[in-house]
């Protein structure tokens, strides 16, 4: 009986199990070193990556490493504004997924949740409110969904006039080697405001779209129509600009102001 059990065990290891190893240390090195997907579990870059969203990560979109190490073989092209880029946080080493918004160089600051870079503000105007539509009533609800300019690129992102958040911060130069990140739910998010600029060694890759779906806490239940949704940047011009929105009156914007759809 143990020479049989014996004889089982060997034939599973090398009929089944030993040619599986290359296989696997070929997929682990792709992911390690050319591409991988995340899963976000937090909310700090809606409307643009919501909870439940694994997003595809481009490793070679700005280098080369070696499998399993920072060790970089070759660099082609530093991130740059509007990248969303996953990346090592300087603070305590959990991954995360942000959006760059100053590089090296560049001078950054915010007034009121209004960015400024290299002392040009970033024009902003309402969003389309179809950008909203993955969000539930109570994610929506006290916010101001925003299309924020980013020196000629633009994205959407979330204003949350209620919460106490660090929307004001002094200029601040980007030092070499590194950037400036900030997350799409500017009110919600734990970003550079706080932890500072992020080494540009420490950056994983560039995620270029969702490649999978998947409602929280709902078995079975995938967003279908996000999947390979890809995050376009718009570069049209013809911004009408918000007032400052850590003012009362951001909260009431006038009627030449109202979002698309609204009743005036």
């Amino acid at each position: 009986m143990k020479a049989r059990t014996k004889h089982i065990s060997k034939v599973i290891w090398k009929e089944w199990l030993k040619p599986l190893i290359p296989v696997a240390l070929i997929i682990f090195a792709f992911r390690s070193s050319v591409a991988d997907w995340n899963k976000v579990p937090t909310g700090s870059m809606k409307p643009t990556i919501i909870e439940g969203d694994r997003v595809f990560v481009d490793k070679l979109a700005y280098d080369l490493k070696i499998p399993f190490t920072r060790i970089r073989l070759a660099e082609w092209e530093a991130s740059k504004i509007g990248d969303i880029v996953v990346f090592k946080s300087p603070e305590n080493g959990i991954r995360m997924v942000k959006r760059v918004v100053a590089v090296p160089g560049d001078t950054v600051e915010m007034r009121s949740n209004h960015l400024f870079i290299n002392g040009t503000r970033c024009d902003c105007q309402f969003a389309p409110g179809d950008v909203l539509g993955d969000m539930k009533e109570n994610e929506i609800r006290g916010t101001i969904a925003v299309r924020e300019n980013l020196t000629g690129t633009q994205h959407d992102m979330l204003i949350t006039p209620s919460f106490a958040s660090k929307d004001s911060f002094e200029e601040y130069q980007v030092p070499e080697g590194h950037i400036f990140v900030l997350g799409d739910n500017r009110d919600n998010s734990h970003d550079s405001r706080y932890f500072g600029p992020v080494p540009s060694s420490a950056v994983f890759g560039k995620a270029t779209h969702v490649a999978w779906s998947k409602v929280p806490d709902e078995f079975l239940s995938y967003r279908g129509h996000r999947i390979f949704n890809r995050w376009i940047l718009r570069t049209d011009s013809g911004f009408l600009p918000l007032p400052f929105f850590g003012m009362p009156e951001a909260c009431l914007p006038s009627p030449a102001l109202q979002p698309p759809g609204a009743k005036q």
